[in-house]
This record gives C-alpha cells, sequence and structure tokens, in this order.
C-alpha cells in the first residue's frame, strides 16, 4: 500500500503540505489544470525552488490581486503562514515560477458556497468527497470559536481561493501519487501569542488549537505561529497520528515543502513516500443498536455523521422486536480507536441510550481510483486489486450520471464505456 509519513517539525500549512507533495515529482501543471475545473476568481499561482536552512525544498503559493489583498490581513488565524507573517521577503526564491491566471475573486463565502463550488466542478468525485471533508472540519472548528451555527459561519479561511487551493491541490497531489494511507508525526505549533484583530491569541491559534485536539503536538522554542487551520485540518481529516515512523513502512522519496519563515530551524514540512506492508486480516469493530422510535428521515443524516466520525460502514437492518414493534438495527464498521468518537455520535444523534460492540475479521481489496477520459466528460474509475490481482473496475455513479444527463445516452451504456476504457488505460 502506498504511503507518507508527514514529518511536521516546523509546523504544517496548506500549501507547505502541497509544496512537499509536489516536490515528490507532481507536475505542477496537473494542479493547476484540475484546479482550473473549479471556476474560482483570480489568482496567480507561484510554484518555485527554496533554501531553508541548506536543504532545497518546494515553495507553493497562491497569490490573489492586490485589489484584495486586505481579504487576509487582519485575520491571523485564518491564514497560511507567509501571510500570518505579513511578510514578503521571496528573494531567496528562485526559478521555476509558473504563473496561472484567470477571472474574478469573491472575498466571503461560507461552506455552502464551498460545497457548491466543488460539486459542480468536474473535478473526481473521490476529490470532491476527501476535499469537502476537510472544509467540513475547518468549519466546525470556526463555528465552535466563534459560537454560530455551521451554516452562519462566514470566514475568510474557508472563503479564500488560496484556501480552495490548497485543499482540493493537496486532494488531488495526493490521488495523483496514489497515496492510501498518511501517518502524522507530532506537530511543532510555535509558542507565545500573536496579534489579530480581536487582540493578543495564544499559539495555536483557537480555531488551530480545536482542530489539532486530536493530534498529538507540541510547543517547542519557536516564538512563531507555525501552523495554521488549513494544514491542521488537512492532517485531521486525511492522516493517522503516530508517534515515530510505522515499523512497517519502507521509504523510497522525501519530498519537502517549504514555508516563508527564515528560522532557527528549516521552516519545511517533510514528507516521506514509500509503501507499507498490510497484514489482510484486519481486526475491526462492529457496533449495533436497535431503533425502534425514530424517523426513517434522520437515517442519512446520521449515516453521514458516523462516517465523518470514522466508521468504515454503516448499513441499517429491518427487525422485530418483542411485542411485534418493527424497528431497525443501526450497525456500524469501525476501528477500536474510533469506537469511542462513534458511540458520542450514536447517543447524540439517535434515540439510541447505548451499543452493543463485538469483534470482526475482514479481508479487503485495495482500492485506488484512476480518471478515464470519455468523449463527453471525465470519469473516476475505482480499480480494486488482491494479491496484485485486479478483481473489480468500478466506475463512480455519479460521475457517469453527469456524462448520460449531458449526452442523453444511457446510464448503463456509459458505465460500460468507462469499464471498457479503463481496462484500455490499465494495459497501456
Amino acid at each position: 500500500m502506498k504511503a507518507i509519513y508527514v514529518e511536521a517539525f516546523s509546523g504544517i500549512s496548506g500549501n507547505m503540505f502541497l509544496g512537499g507533495l509536489l516536490n515528490l515529482g507532481v507536475p505542477v501543471e496537473y494542479i493547476t489544470d484540475e484546479i482550473a475545473k473549479m471556476h474560482l476568481g483570480s489568482y496567480e499561482i507561484i510554484y518555485k525552488s527554496v533554501n531553508k536552512c541548506g536543504i532545497e525544498a518546494s515553495y507553493f503559493n497562491v497569490l490573489l490581486p492586490e485589489k484584495h489583498e486586505h481579504h487576509d490581513k487582519n485575520h491571523h488565524d485564518h491564514l497560511r503562514d507567509e501571510e500570518h507573517a505579513h511578510s514578503h521577503e521571496h528573494e531567496h526564491i528562485h526559478n521555476h515560477e509558473i504563473p496561472v491566471v484567470i477571472h474574478q475573486h469573491a472575498e466571503h463565502r461560507n461552506l455552502s458556497d464551498i460545497t457548491e463550488i466543488i460539486n459542480e466542478s468536474t473535478l473526481s468525485l473521490s476529490v470532491k468527497e476527501k476535499a469537502l471533508k476537510v472544509f467540513n472540519v475547518l468549519a466546525v472548528a470556526e463555528a465552535r470559536v466563534h459560537g454560530k451555527p455551521v451554516d452562519e459561519v462566514h470566514f475568510h479561511e474557508v472563503g479564500a481561493i488560496d484556501t480552495i487551493i490548497d485543499i482540493v491541490g493537496s486532494v488531488l497531489a495526493l490521488e495523483y501519487l496514489g497515496i492510501e494511507k498518511i501517518y502524522i508525526s507530532r506537530i511543532q505549533t510555535g509558542c507565545g501569542f500573536v496579534q489579530c484583530a480581536h487582540g493578543l491569541m495564544p499559539i495555536p491559534a483557537p480555531a488551530t488549537a480545536e482542530i489539532l485536539k486530536n493530534i498529538p503536538h507540541y510547543h517547542g522554542s519557536i516564538e512563531k505561529e507555525l501552523v495554521t487551520p488549513t494544514g491542521a485540518a488537512l492532517m485531521a481529516t486525511l492522516a493517522e497520528p503516530v508517534a515515530d515512523l510505522p515499523n512497517n513502512f519502507s521509504g523510497s522519496r522525501i519530498g519537502y515543502g517549504a514555508g516563508t519563515w527564515d528560522l532557527s530551524i528549516p521552516n519545511v514540512v517533510r514528507v516521506n513516500l514509500g509503501e507499507v506492508s498490510v497484514e489482510n486480516n484486519e481486526s475491526l469493530l462492529v457496533a449495533e443498536c436497535n431503533i425502534d422510535d425514530m424517523s426513517g428521515e434522520i437515517y442519512p443524516f446520521v449515516f453521514d455523521k458516523l462516517l465523518s466520525a470514522g466508521a468504515l460502514d454503516v448499513w441499517v437492518t429491518p427487525i422485530i422486536m418483542k411485542k411485534g414493534r418493527p424497528a431497525h438495527k443501526l450497525s456500524i464498521l469501525v476501528s477500536a480507536e474510533s469506537l469511542e468518537k462513534i458511540v458520542l455520535t450514536v447517543l447524540k444523534e439517535t434515540s439510541s441510550l447505548g451499543l452493543r460492540y463485538y469483534p470482526v475479521k475482514r479481508k479487503i481489496a485495495l482500492r485506488r481510483f484512476i480518471d478515464t477520459e470519455l468523449a463527453d466528460g471525465t470519469v473516476a474509475v475505482k480499480i480494486a486489486t488482491y494479491n496484485e490481482e485486479i478483481v473489480n473496475i468500478a466506475p463512480e455513479h455519479e460521475d457517469c450520471r453527469k456524462v448520460a444527463d449531458k449526452t442523453g445516452i444511457a446510464l448503463k451504456k456509459v458505465m460500460q464505456e468507462a469499464i471498457k476504457k479503463a481496462e484500455e488505460d490499465l494495459n497501456d
């Protein structure tokens, strides 16, 4: 299984992480071409090589039009590292500059706006789903900090073009590299206080601290704000915290993504690319409860909450309880590490007052996505392998549906064509 181990000894931001992935060999042109599918506003992408305390690293940045520079200046806890530094010293950055300029920019967006932008794009379904999970983590943290419902939070971090590009670009790069597992080390946050529009804020800033609450982190001795909400959200959503490099990790390449700070230590994030050996006899838990007094309309919402909390699968089975009462058995497949989150979610979001759980074993096929280019659109296709043999090829339903709606071609024919094209691509 392809994996990365992220070392955040000098903090992490969205653009640092993306820079590290680009440094591993992801073509920046691929990222810019895919990002263009969202039809964002006016911006310029800068991609350069920099040197940080003797380490050559990739620097990725999104520059907004000058008339919008105020967009990020007074909201330190919503910024990438170079912006909250209030510094634009780039003389050490040289060569490989790739500018990309597109349309017009909007300043304020909420989660609903971002969801619409991403869902209306032609990005693959898997990229959309992962990116929106990251944005949801950001939005929930901001809502808690500001004491508002998620839908009422209007804030720069989620609404800014640079944040959208950092998150979606990171997900795209992970998919390009075929990464199936992400590990994150303890994260250095920096220490002290930082001045913002609301006064002095402790480091890490409130939104960042909220996101990092389940990820091991430490202040360290650097009196700078080293972690941004975007960097924290990417790790909290996509990565598994580990104390050290996993024993079953076999490294092949190392990439470095640069921040803007010039520190006594290299202001980079190190991304180790490699393989993890998988014991295909996984130990998991099934948690269950019987529910006979809850509207069926609530279940889809509960499913989404459980999956966001770490459930690997969720399903409902019709049952008959005592005295002939019809009911539903809610079942959740979950790892032992995520069990408590699942229990809390069920107790909060359903009428159940408890759960039972028991151990199970499972064997799985490894899965990855490839994009297939049909005459009338792009379809993400899931490739499943078991013991290095392809055992299943399945196109994403929503992608096929969009092509079918656009062309009038029968959905089943679009799916057949996507499978055929994927097989051809795999054989090339």
